[in-house]
């Protein structure tokens, strides 16, 4: 039996019929168009699939769609709804990227970890990050991409 949920995604309030067992992953890209929250492990253990929900980063493969009622849910589309961040003009500066899969959910971790400490050292960097699996940069760039935005505000 279906379930009406209110939510708010990236800023706009939504209401939606969801089966109980649909996965809040498959809901944004399938259903509502977001596509940047990538479908990985299914398991919680890449981190592509990384949004924030209430400023707070979340895997969306592991949340069943009915869990966001009442919650606002925020992808990179949502940060992005003026053009680039400055965070991600910073990865693209470095080339913090090479197949892109891995960078929403590396961008969306940075954003959490920024909100939290406006100052991280490199270590809470790493560690920040260290939930998101990239293959392509061996992470070096994407580390420097978010050293340099905190060091001289790129």
């Amino acid at each position: 039996m279906k379930k009406t949920i209110t939510f708010t995604l990236n800023g706009e309030n939504r209401i939606l019929d969801v089966e109980p067992w649909e996965v809040l992953l498959d809901v944004l890209r399938d259903r509502l168009g977001i596509k940047s929250p990538k479908v990985g492990c299914d398991t919680g253990d890449c981190g592509t699939c990384t949004i924030m929900i209430n400023n707070r980063t979340v895997r969306s493969c592991l949340l069943i769609a009915i869990e966001v009622d009442g919650q606002e849910v925020t992808t990179l589309e949502g940060l992005m709804k003026d053009g680039l961040t400055p965070l991600q003009q910073s990865f693209l500066d470095h080339n913090s990227f090479q197949c892109g899969f891995c960078t929403p959910g590396m961008i969306m971790s940075a954003t959490e970890l920024l909100e939290k400490n406006p100052e991280p050292d490199k270590k809470d960097i790493q560690e920040a990050l260290s939930g998101n699996l990239c293959r392509c940069t061996g992470y070096a760039p994407i580390i420097d991409a978010v050293v340099d935005f905190v060091e001289i505000g790129v």
